[in-house]
């Protein structure tokens, strides 16, 4: 019977550890830098949504010569909120709409920067975009 008694090189235990405290504390020293470009990047669905959302009621008043205060009649589906295990960041509804006004919101479902606030974005039947709260 052959023996063969080799050993590897490798890592130890605590070798593993020390490397990943201080992948952790890397970690947390670049988050609170990132927080804001990551709360700006989410900010920019809420403006994808609204922008859509404002060429649809276009859409409708050019047809029907007004403004409607329902996203279904319009043609807008609002996908499924990351609260509802979807992807969404934003609620999107019409907060007011009559025959020659509306405006639609878009409204932060998660505090994205831990701050407390939650983001909301508006835009107008002028085509008018504003950031409401900023998160």
């Amino acid at each position: 019977m052959l023996k063969i008694n080799k050993k590897l090189k490798a890592f130890t235990l605590s070798e593993l550890l020390v490397v990943l405290v201080i992948i952790g504390i890397l970690v947390l020293l670049a988050l609170p830098i990132l927080m804001p470009l990551i709360a700006r990047a989410k900010a920019t669905e809420a403006q994808l949504q609204l922008k859509h959302a404002y060429t649809l009621e276009k859409s409708h008043f050019y047809l029907h010569s007004k403004y409607s205060n329902d996203l279904e009649e319009i043609g807008f589906e609002q996908e499924k909120l990351v609260t509802e295990d979807g992807t969404a960041n934003y609620l999107i509804e019409i907060v007011n709409s009559d025959m020659n006004t509306f405006t639609v919101r878009a409204t932060a479902v998660a505090d994205f920067d831990g701050d407390g606030n939650f983001n909301v974005w508006e835009i107008d039947q002028d085509k008018k975009l504003v950031e409401k709260v900023k998160d």
